[in-house]
């Protein structure tokens, strides 16, 4: 687990604001990527998300825009929210974008499609309605003994949830 404060870190506690605005772009580039027919975008749509997973919203553009630019400007722009089942959200993103860039590649862009499709439904999920498909996986994950509690006590036991004031990412 890379240290507070490196550069391979992810921010916990996240800005749900932030990061439901990240989610709205992913559902826009992923819509786009669909209806324009630009298979194209999902190398940028796939970097994206392995820049998060890696490294937060550092160097995500998209993380930056979100975090800096549009997170701010909105009415509620702080809501602080663990930062473990984000990251693992995250990292759900890069593996299905990953693959859908490896099937787009070798010539199976229908089947690319039906796994940007998933994101769409992901993305908007936790955009509009705020159900982070990827966090409700970890809490099942973490019920079950195969996410140790280790990885987010905060998540494990909600008397230990923190009052954060301010929320990076």
């Amino acid at each position: 687990m890379p240290r507070p404060g490196s550069f391979f870190s992810f921010p916990n506690p996240v800005n749900e604001v932030a990061a439901r605005t990240v989610a709205a772009g992913v559902m826009v580039l992923a819509l786009v990527t669909l209806v324009a027919d630009l298979p194209g975008l999902l190398i940028p749509i796939t970097l994206g998300f392995w820049a998060r997973v890696l490294t937060g919203p550092t160097l995500s553009p998209l993380g930056q825009l979100a975090t800096r630019v549009v997170a701010p400007r909105l009415p509620k722009y702080a809501k602080a929210v663990p930062g473990p089942p984000k990251r693992f959200a995250q990292s759900i993103g890069a593996v299905v974008t990953t693959a859908a860039t490896v099937l787009w590649l070798v010539g199976e862009w229908r089947f690319a499609q039906a796994l940007l499709v998933l994101m769409v439904v992901f993305a908007f999920a936790e955009s509009v309605l705020a159900i982070c498909v990827g966090c409700h996986i970890f809490s099942f994950l973490m019920r079950r003994g195969v996410i140790p509690e280790s990885i987010c006590e905060e998540c494990a036991d909600i008397s230990k949830r923190a009052d954060y004031s301010t929320a990076k990412g």
